[in-house]
C-alpha cells in the first residue's frame, strides 16, 4: 500500500496536502474458468474506485482513494464481493467435477 500526503499523516488539518492512497491485490485461483467467473462478477462494481484485470488464473485489482479510510472501505467491499463470487462459482460447478490443478 502506498500513501501520499503529509509526513505526519495530518492531512485532515486545514491547509494540509490531500492524502492519496493506493493498493494492489493479486489473487490466484485453481483454474482459469473460476478466475474468469469471479473477475466478471466483481468487475461490474468497479466504477472508478477499483480496477480489476484477469490474466489466466490470476486476478489483479488496483484501488485508488482520497484517504486511507476510504481505501479500506473500498477494499472491504471488494473483498466481500470477491468472497461471494468465489463461493458462487464453486457452487455452480457440477457435482463430482473438481477444479483442475496445475502441475
Amino acid at each position: 500500500m502506498r500513501v501520499f500526503g503529509t509526513c505526519d499523516g495530518s492531512s485532515n488539518l486545514p491547509g494540509a496536502i490531500r492524502m492519496k492512497a493506493r493498493a494492489r491485490i493479486v489473487l490466484s485461483f485453481a483454474d482459469t474458468a473460476t478466475a474468469e467467473a469471479v473477475a466478471k462478477s466483481v468487475s461490474l462494481d468497479d466504477e472508478g474506485y477499483i480496477r480489476t484485470t484477469r490474466r489466466g488464473r490470476t486476478i489483479t485489482a488496483v484501488a485508488n482513494a482520497d484517504g486511507m479510510l476510504r481505501l479500506l472501505h473500498t477494499l472491504d467491499d471488494y473483498l466481500s464481493c470477491l468472497g461471494v463470487a468465489e463461493r458462487t462459482a464453486r457452487e455452480a460447478r457440477p457435482r463430482g467435477r473438481a477444479p483442475r490443478r496445475r502441475a
